[in-house]
This record gives structure tokens, C-alpha cells and sequence, in this order.
């Protein structure tokens, strides 16, 4: 080794620890994780979906519209204990002072005609109900264009939605249809006198349900399980009022039953149809009349819809022995 290539030795040396350094430093910095700027979390939205769910029924296309919900005090169920009550509603996770309901009414666009089964409650019944028309208007249609109302019965959360704080209609080119016995039975002035005092105020809001359709000319009762449209048979169902009843929409070979106040609770009265609520007129009848309409129903296999089921309350009725339970839809594309 010359002389010069013994004084480069000690550079070389600094230069691999300084290479060494460098690699060591390259290797930590892959190793640790990049930082990222800090951002704050993102904000909760605190709003639900507009309450419509759409579901094709043969030809039709069938909306279920959410108008809100009520919480009811499971004292009014009878024909059982309360213990029962408490263990079927624990049993479907839903054991609480009150039982949250829902108020449910269906958009049925028939090709031909727009037809609403029941208005919902306005907000005669306070803040968590009155949003047909809000969930209408989101599932693209307008009140305006509604032909027909059919009414299941006339309690205020079903007909309440017919009219405007203006006492004028809602749907101002809708006929009104419902059983003549229902008619009769709410708009009699008669009945309401001898009614008791706290139960006055519904014959009220009927009749300021009624009010200007009849003056229109499109408030028109009809008696019998009759066909009102190509496809819309009247089914009567007796008990929970006295014109009680649904509406069997037959399409291309299917059928869906819109069965109006069948049930108020799924957890208890699937399970224990035999129960009745306090809203029942003749609450014999309303179970012989639950009691028929489920067996049919889990026989035939039919869709059905209600207005107090869970929300869009449209499914089948599956019998369990001398037992019932819902069978909600699942939600999918149109077909």
C-alpha cells in the first residue's frame, strides 16, 4: 500500500460510519408511522332517513309512509296479565314503561290510479306524529295528486291527516271511502252526546276529518266487502270500531291485505292474539275478528300491512303452533 492510499484509510472509515448513520436513521423513519395532520371528528348527523319504504306488488308499486310514532302504556292491553305483557315484550327486546307504536299509512300507485289507505294523525296527537305528508312529498309524489283516501276507520291518528290546521282538505282532489257503518257511527251527533267525556273529542276530530269532503261532495261511504277500483276489494274487520276494515290489493296474481288496526303491539298480541286493547268497541269481536284474519293469513301465505306494526309493517303472518309471529319484508331493490 502506498503512502497515499494509507492516508485515505481514516476517511474512508468516517465515511461508512457516516453511511451507517444514515442507513440506521433511513431505517427508524420507515419503521415509524407518517404523521398525519390532525382532524376533528366528524360531526353526528342526529336525523333519521325520510320514513318511506317502497315495495313492488305486481303491477303496483306500494309506499309505505311513516306518520310517526305514540308511546301507549302496556295497561292498555287486556286479556292477560301484566307479568305477560312485561315477558312477551322482554322477549323481543322491548321491555319499558311504554311501548313505542308506530303509526303507519300506505301509497299504493295502482298504474291508474294514486290510492292512500288511511292520513295519519296530523299533529292533533303531538309532536312525534304528523308526517305523511312530509314523507309523501320525499317519496316524490304531492298531496295533489291523490285520487283516492280509503280509510280503515276513523280514530284520529287514521283520519286526523285529512285535513289542514285551516280546517281545509289535504288532499283536495281525493274522494273519501270508508264503510258506511263507520261513517254512521262517527258522525252521528246522537252518538257523540251519549258518549262519555273524555271520549267526545274523537267524534270531533272525525267529524272535522269529514268536514270538507263532505261539503265537496267526495266524503262517499260504501257498504259491504265490495270493489271499489280495478284491483281494491273492501275486506270488513270488525271490533277494534264498528266499520272496522282493510283492503285486499289483488296484481297479477298477488295479494296484499292492508289490514288497518288488526294489532297494536307484534310483540304481545302475535304471540297472545286473544289480547284485546282499551280502544276496542266490542274487543270480543276485535279478537274473534284477529284470530280469523291470522289464520288466514299464515294459510294462504299472504302479505300483509298494518298500521301499527313496525315500520313499513309490511310482511307475512307465520303460524307457530297456537302461536303467531311477524315476518317483516326485507328490504331490496324494486322488482
Amino acid at each position: 500500500m502506498t503512502p497515499r492510499h494509507s492516508a485515505l484509510l481514516p476517511r474512508l472509515a468516517r465515511t461508512r460510519r457516516l453511511l451507517r448513520g444514515a442507513a440506521l436513521c433511513l431505517a427508524a423513519a420507515i419503521a415509524a408511522p407518517l404523521a398525519v395532520p390532525a382532524h376533528a371528528e366528524a360531526p353526528q348527523v342526529k336525523t333519521q332517513v325520510p320514513g318511506f319504504y317502497r315495495y313492488q306488488h305486481g303491477a303496483f308499486e306500494v309506499t309505505a309512509l311513516y306518520d310517526g310514532f305514540i308511546d301507549l302504556d302496556p295497561t292498555l292491553l287486556k286479556n292477560t296479565s301484566q307479568a305477560e305483557i312485561q315477558r312477551l315484550l322482554a322477549r323481543e327486546f322491548l321491555a319499558a314503561p311504554k311501548m313505542q307504536t308506530a303509526v303507519n299509512a300506505y301509497l299504493v300507485n295502482t298504474g291508474s290510479k294514486l290510492v292512500l289507505v288511511d292520513a295519519g294523525a296530523a299533529k292533533l296527537f303531538g309532536p312525534t306524529l304528523g308526517f305523511i305528508v312530509d314523507n309523501l312529498r320525499a317519496a316524490g309524489y304531492t298531496p295533489a295528486q291523490v285520487d283516492v283516501v280509503l280509510l280503515t276507520h276513523l280514530h284520529g291518528d287514521h283520519a286526523n291527516g285529512l285535513v289542514g290546521p285551516d280546517g281545509k282538505a289535504v288532499f283536495p282532489n281525493a274522494e273519501v271511502r270508508l264503510a258506511q257503518e263507520e261513517s254512521d257511527f262517527w258522525l252521528s251527533q246522537a252518538n257523540a252526546d251519549k258518549a262519555p267525556e273524555d271520549f267526545k273529542p274523537f267524534f270531533k276530530m272525525a267529524r272535522d276529518a269529514a268536514a270538507p269532503y263532505q261539503a265537496a261532495g267526495k266524503w262517499k261511504p260504501f257498504a259491504g266487502e265490495t270493489e271499489l277500483l280495478p284491483g281494491v276489494r273492501a275486506v270488513a274487520a270488525r271490533g277494534h270500531t264498528p266499520g272496522h276494515g282493510g283492503y285486499l290489493f289483488t296484481s297479477n296474481g298477488e295479494k296484499l291485505l292492508i289490514w288497518g288496526d288488526l294489532v297494536h303491539n307484534a310483540a304481545v298480541q302475535f304471540a297472545r292474539p286473544t289480547v284485546a286493547i282499551e280502544f276496542d268497541t266490542d274487543k270480543t269481536q276485535a279478537v274473534r275478528t284477529r284470530q280469523k284474519i291470522f289464520a288466514y293469513a299464515a294459510k294462504e301465505k299472504l302479505l300483509v300491512a298494518g298500521m301499527h306494526l313496525p315500520f313499513p309493517g309490511i310482511g307475512h303472518v307465520r303460524q307457530d303452533g297456537k302461536r303467531y309471529s311477524w315476518v317483516a319484508v326485507e328490504f331490496g331493490p324494486l322488482r
